[in-house]
């Protein structure tokens, strides 16, 4: 089980690393699931991700409060309203953009909740 939770915990981290490289695709939260992994499977690894000194903070505010910065809240709400934006204006079936926009914007309203760092 060790080796399931160490190879998660390896492929988030090369998620994560991809993020840093396309603006699309989001890192800490790839670098929080990888730190889950690893505290399950390497202690070490998963102390690295937090004392890293871009990304950490964040993963602890996250571990230890369940706070997410003010600038990532705008950033993953506008994101999320940019996609159904999208959708919707390539014409998408709208029974899917509708559950698009029922699914952002519950994940929308439980980020905002989250207490700020």
């Amino acid at each position: 089980m060790k080796m399931l939770w160490l190879g998660i915990g390896w492929f988030s981290t090369g998620l994560g690393v991809i993020g840093l490289a396309l603006p699309v695709v989001p890192t800490v939260p790839f670098l929080l699931v990888a730190a889950w992994a690893f505290s399950r499977s390497s202690p070490r690894l998963r102390e690295k991700i937090r004392n890293h000194p871009k990304y950490g903070p964040a993963v602890r505010a996250w571990q230890e409060r369940g706070a997410v910065s003010r600038l990532a809240k705008l950033w993953a709400v506008t994101a999320m309203s940019f996609g159904v934006g999208l959708s919707w204006w390539l014409g998408i079936d709208p029974r899917l953009v509708l559950a698009q926009a029922v699914i952002c914007t519950s994940i929308a309203a439980y980020v905002v909740t989250r207490p700020s760092v």
